[in-house]
């Protein structure tokens, strides 16, 4: 195992980190398909990846992550807290909120959290999130007082992260892609301000979808190719943490064509690496429809269509009525946006609830 800065923190990171999502058990609407570890199974795996030389635990607060919080701060007591460092998260946005979050996050691990992030912020809570008195004040407030050691932004926009990157109050940034989903790592790599600070990646596997095409240490080097400093994946197995962690993997890039080029093979796929450029005057989330489509045939087939059905129908309607096609001129790849929504809204309207009228 290799380590890398984390930004300015001081602080050094396994290459590979461990997602706990799958050592959660119980009911939780995380992903529709998860693994059930008790207490017992979570501890041997996260302990195996300890000895590969993984120094990094990425959860979130109690019930997102199920019990993951209170299993990963056990195993800290265990192999000793100063030797690894805890990753942890809330999806809150309000500074009052975010404050007893962490109390909370507290409590569940036993100890502090090293890294804490706001989880999932988006465009739509941004301004909640970075205005006075928001999440961030509050984190902010909890590293002050040494109930966390650093404050993070975690978030699946360019546009939330490069804000975060901005700002002197977060240490740590989180953001998700793939040898897939490339276009935001393509960004990041090319601006300057995320070089300050610390950057974990997750969705390495696509939510576990990848694997099933490319093999593991294609999709890790891929990532590990950029300038981030962890990539987080979601372990559930000593099996599968051997193949994360077990051989010395090297940092190489995977071009975005031989990605197409291999999926192709499958299906036919839009040639989006949701970089995120393309501008919609009526607020159509592009490279998010686009997503969908491709993990339809990557093997999210329930979980596309529940997403899809939200708004598809909405969306093809502004598409059919947009004239200006801003998308088309802002989409690096020029790909024929109102077309590939058209050909994914009659995808929806053919297999949900067995064909609605649109």
């Amino acid at each position: 195992m290799r380590y890398r800065k984390l930004g300015q923190t001081g602080l050094f990171v396994s290459e590979i980190g461990f997602g706990t999502i799958p050592i959660l058990e119980g009911e939780v609407p995380v992903l529709p398909e998860y693994f059930r570890l008790n207490l017992e199974e979570a501890l041997s795996v996260l302990t195996y990846a300890y000895r590969l030389g993984c120094n990094l635990y990425d959860t979130a607060i109690v019930p997102e992550y199920g019990d993951a919080e209170k299993k990963t701060g056990i195993f800290a007591s265990k192999v000793g807290r100063e030797h690894v460092i805890l990753s942890d998260k809330a999806r809150f946005y309000t500074g009052d909120e975010m404050y007893r979050a962490v109390q909370c996050s507290y409590e569940n691990l036993g100890t502090y959290a090293d890294l804490y992030f706001v989880h999932q912020a988006d465009e739509k809570n941004a301004e909640q999130i970075f205005e006075r008195y928001g999440a961030l004040d509050a984190l902010t407030e909890c590293k002050a007082e040494g109930k966390i050691r650093f404050v993070g932004i975690a978030s699946h926009y360019y546009s939330v992260l490069y804000r975060g990157a901005c700002d002197s109050r977060v240490d740590v940034l989180q953001g998700s892609g793939n040898i897939l989903e490339c276009g935001m790592l393509n960004r990041i790599e090319q601006e300057p301000k995320f070089r300050e600070k610390g950057f974990l990646l997750n969705k390495v596997y696509a939510a576990g979808i990848l694997p099933a095409f490319f093999p593991v240490q294609e999709l890790i080097g891929g990532v590990l190719s950029y300038p981030i400093s962890s990539a987080l994946i979601g372990l559930g197995t000593q099996e599968q943490t051997e193949q994360a962690m077990g051989k010395e993997l090297k940092a190489k890039r995977y071009p975005f064509e031989r990605v197409m080029a291999r999926l192709e093979q499958d299906f036919l796929p839009i040639p989006c690496d949701r970089c995120q450029k393309c501008s919609c005057p009526y607020g159509v989330e592009v490279s998010v429809l686009f997503r969908q489509y491709q993990y339809y045939f990557l093997g999210k087939e329930y979980w596309a269509l529940r997403k899809l059905d939200q708004n598809i129908r909405e969306c093809a309607q502004r598409c059919r009525q947009c004239t200006s096609l801003l998308c088309i001129q802002s989409c690096p790849k020029r790909i024929r946006i109102p077309e590939m929504i058209e050909r994914i809204f009659q995808l929806t309207k053919a297999h949900v609830r067995n064909g609605w009228i649109g």
